[in-house]
């Protein structure tokens, strides 16, 4: 399986954290001038012939290698052109009606900021140019360029740093490339190592049920398993801070000067709003597992960005959505986290299921207000919670099997975690939604979903 340990770095000496410094500088520095030349071929600018591969790299690393290492120089170069082919490939599937993957239109690889208004420092260090040991002095050491070493203490030549923290995953297989940058949000230096590691160490789930989840604006996840739990993840007071961030970034965009794109301060703004929005979401992801494992989940089915989009009745719904949730990413986290409890995750079409009335099938008299929907018929329920469980008749096999549903569990972030200290009868963030809210008059939470 693979896995990630992140964690912060911190130099021993002045010297080190300069020499540190210099490495993160000229990385950064060196994808830029790649990158450049890449996206001008790809614009098609006067005297810049050719395709975005055309372009003569071998220079540029040359340029670089006495700084940052030949092997170290090769892995930017390497970084941008795995960036790129993903570009292509997400662009290929955005244009691709069966693929529901991509939902906006991809943009070519960015740049790494500037020398006059500040250069993000970030580097990657080849996966045989580095050495983590963990221990009660855990330690990183990687290779340098030449014009550096005698700016450092460190032996061998190598650029020896202090790990602060426990990795998540210290035993492991094999590493990967080893990313470094500076969070300029709390000035401390950090570090992706990827790793592979054996099965996890739990069982598979001891039943072949299934869940389905649907993802809303306000209500971040409304669950349904076939065992007939529920589960809503409120969401509203995470969409509030990340739009109130996303109005302050534009306030101070509109007050830069002709030609400059961003300032530290729209940057700084930009990482918390990301760390608050990955942070709630691994913590969901993680507590949502763990129910679904205990009630013997094997299989989660979630619902394609692309439904969501096209059925939401709001502009700014759907622009919340999209832009907080990062789909794709949300996606890629649910399953990683899910390969450890042995669940698999499905992307599957839920086109209508938070319109579709579950008494008579209907989805043109059915009347969503915040979080109720209404049916003619005489149906009225949670919106959210009713359209996960269409989605989960409509996809599992054992549909005609999924149980009564039990009193939904309703669950609100406190920027910490979604669950507090157990209780004897419920966690402190724990609720269990009285029904008369769920099928009644759809006050769980208020707002669109």
């Amino acid at each position: 399986m693979k896995r990630t340990n992140t964690f912060a770095v911190r130099p021993l000496t002045d010297d080190d954290e300069q020499v540190l410094r210099g490495l993160l500088d000229a990385s950064a520095a060196l994808w830029n001038e790649i990158n450049f030349q890449r996206l001008m071929r790809y614009n098609d600018e006067d005297g810049f012939e050719g395709d975005v591969w055309d372009a003569n790299t071998g220079i540029l690393e040359g340029k670089y290698k006495a700084v940052l290492g030949a092997s170290t120089a090769q892995t930017v170069r390497r970084a941008n052109t795995e960036a790129w082919r993903s570009f292509f490939g997400s662009k290929k599937a955005y244009h691709d009606e069966s693929n529901t993957s991509v939902a906006e239109h991809p943009e070519p690889p960015g740049f790494r900021g500037n020398k006059d208004d500040g250069r993000l420092l970030k580097g990657v260090v080849r996966k045989d140019a580095y050495t983590v040991e963990w221990g009660d002095r855990s330690r990183l050491e990687m290779v340098v360029g030449e014009q550096l070493r005698d700016r450092h203490n460190s032996p061998k030549s190598r650029l020896r740093l202090e790990i602060v923290g426990e990795p998540s995953w210290p035993d492991y297989e094999d590493q990967g490339r080893l990313e470094l940058w500076y969070d300029e949000t709390d000035s401390t230096f950090r570090a992706s190592q990827p790793v592979t590691v054996s099965s996890g160490s739990r069982d598979t789930p001891l039943a072949d049920e299934k869940a389905a989840l649907d993802i809303g604006a306000n209500n971040l996840v409304a669950c349904t398993t076939t065992t007939g739990e529920q589960f809503l993840y409120e969401g509203r007071k995470l969409f509030d801070r990340f739009r109130e961030t996303t109005r302050e970034i534009a306030r101070l965009q509109a007050k830069l000067e002709d030609g400059r794109y961003s300032s530290k301060r729209i940057r700084r703004l930009y990482r918390n709003r990301t760390r608050r929005r990955d942070h709630a979401q691994e913590a969901l992801c993680r507590d949502l597992l763990e129910r679904l494992y205990d009630e013997g989940v094997d299989t989660v089915y979630i619902g394609g960005l692309t439904d969501i989009l096209e059925t939401h009745w709001s502009v700014e719904t759907n622009a919340k959505t999209h832009n907080f949730w990062a789909f794709k990413q949300f996606t890629e986290r649910l399953t990683c986290t899910a390969e450890e409890y042995g669940i698999s995750v499905e992307v599957r079409s839920e086109a209508w299921t938070s319109q579709e009335c579950p008494q008579c099938s209907s989805t043109d008299r059915t009347t969503r207000h915040q979080d109720t929907l209404t049916c003619p018929c005489g149906f009225e329920g949670h919106a959210d919670l009713t359209a996960s469980e269409t989605f989960l008749r409509r996809h599992a096999e054992q549909a005609q099997a999924v149980r009564p549903m039990a009193r939904p569990m309703r669950f609100k972030w406190d920027d910490h975690t979604w669950s507090g200290i157990p209780h004897p009868h419920e966690r402190p963030n724990e609720q269990r939604t009285d029904p008369s809210t769920v099928y009644g008059d759809g006050n769980v939470a208020s707002g669109e979903s």
